[in-house]
């Protein structure tokens, strides 16, 4: 393989590359790449979040899902789900909790 054909390689690998990347931000900007959420939903107003798993056997886990502030646990098989217990008031977050600190003057 001379020096021109390996370059010509490169650069097509390159401009291959470059293509996959530019349609991969291209889908994502226009809402393809989060699930038909689009720019409007962000992170924090997700409406729908696991908030734990824990597995039970090799076939079965429990999952702790959150939706508009209550919790639902759910036991998921193999082949099966199972409602265990809806309508879980949620804990409060972590941060609701902490209390800011208050400032004193010296």
């Amino acid at each position: 393989m001379d020096s021109g054909t390996l370059v010509s390689a490169l650069a097509t690998l390159f401009l291959v590359l470059l293509l996959i990347v530019g349609l991969g931000w291209a889908l994502r900007r226009f809402g393809f790449g989060m699930g038909g959420m689009g720019r409007r939903g962000s992170m924090t107003s997700r409406r729908l979040a696991i908030v734990e798993i824990a597995p039970l056997d090799m076939k079965r886990r429990l999952v702790l899902i959150r939706r508009d502030e209550v919790e639902h646990l759910i036991l998921l098989g193999a082949q099966t789900e199972t409602v265990v217990e809806r309508g879980i008031t949620a804990r409060p977050r972590f941060e609701a909790l902490v209390e800011p600190a208050e400032e004193t003057d010296a």
